[in-house]
Protein backbone atom coordinates (compact mmCIF):
# COMPACT_ATOMS: atom_id res chain seq x y z
CA UNK A 1 0.00 0.00 0.00
CA UNK A 2 1.31 3.42 -0.94
CA UNK A 3 -0.19 6.36 0.93
CA UNK A 4 -0.79 9.76 -0.65
CA UNK A 5 -2.35 12.98 0.62
CA UNK A 6 -5.60 11.81 -1.00
CA UNK A 7 -5.64 8.50 0.87
CA UNK A 8 -8.65 8.08 3.15
CA UNK A 9 -7.77 7.61 6.80
CA UNK A 10 -10.29 4.81 7.31
CA UNK A 11 -8.76 2.84 4.44
CA UNK A 12 -5.28 3.25 5.91
CA UNK A 13 -6.42 2.12 9.35
CA UNK A 14 -8.29 -0.86 7.89
CA UNK A 15 -5.18 -1.93 5.98
CA UNK A 16 -2.83 -1.57 8.95
CA UNK A 17 -3.95 -0.72 12.47
CA UNK A 18 -0.39 0.10 13.55
CA UNK A 19 -0.68 3.38 11.62
CA UNK A 20 -3.09 4.70 14.26
CA UNK A 21 -0.23 6.04 16.40
CA UNK A 22 0.73 8.48 13.63
CA UNK A 23 -2.76 9.97 13.60
CA UNK A 24 -2.93 10.08 17.38
CA UNK A 25 0.45 11.84 17.51
CA UNK A 26 -0.84 14.58 15.20
CA UNK A 27 -3.75 15.25 17.56
CA UNK A 28 -6.39 13.23 15.75
CA UNK A 29 -7.86 11.42 18.75
CA UNK A 30 -11.27 10.50 17.31
CA UNK A 31 -10.18 7.75 14.93
CA UNK A 32 -13.41 5.82 15.42
CA UNK A 33 -15.56 8.78 14.42
CA UNK A 34 -17.24 8.22 11.05
CA UNK A 35 -16.24 11.70 9.87
CA UNK A 36 -12.56 11.23 10.63
CA UNK A 37 -12.47 7.81 8.98
CA UNK A 38 -13.80 9.37 5.77
CA UNK A 39 -11.29 12.22 5.66
CA UNK A 40 -8.27 12.26 3.43
CA UNK A 41 -4.84 12.84 4.92
CA UNK A 42 -4.80 16.30 3.33
CA UNK A 43 -8.13 17.23 4.95
CA UNK A 44 -7.12 15.95 8.39
CA UNK A 45 -3.76 17.68 8.27
CA UNK A 46 -5.38 20.97 7.29
CA UNK A 47 -7.72 20.77 10.30
CA UNK A 48 -4.96 19.77 12.72
CA UNK A 49 -2.23 22.07 11.39
CA UNK A 50 0.08 19.23 10.41
CA UNK A 51 2.30 19.04 7.32
CA UNK A 52 0.62 16.45 5.08
CA UNK A 53 3.83 15.66 3.20
CA UNK A 54 5.63 14.83 6.44
CA UNK A 55 2.80 12.57 7.63
CA UNK A 56 2.61 10.78 4.27
CA UNK A 57 6.37 10.22 4.31
CA UNK A 58 6.26 8.88 7.87
CA UNK A 59 3.38 6.53 7.12
CA UNK A 60 5.01 5.18 3.95
CA UNK A 61 8.32 4.68 5.78
CA UNK A 62 6.49 2.82 8.56
CA UNK A 63 4.72 0.55 6.10
CA UNK A 64 7.88 -0.06 4.07
CA UNK A 65 9.66 -1.22 7.22
CA UNK A 66 7.17 -4.01 7.84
Amino acid sequence: MTITKDSVIGDILDADRTTAEYFLNMGMHCLGCPASRGESIAQACAVHGVDADELVAALNAHLAGK
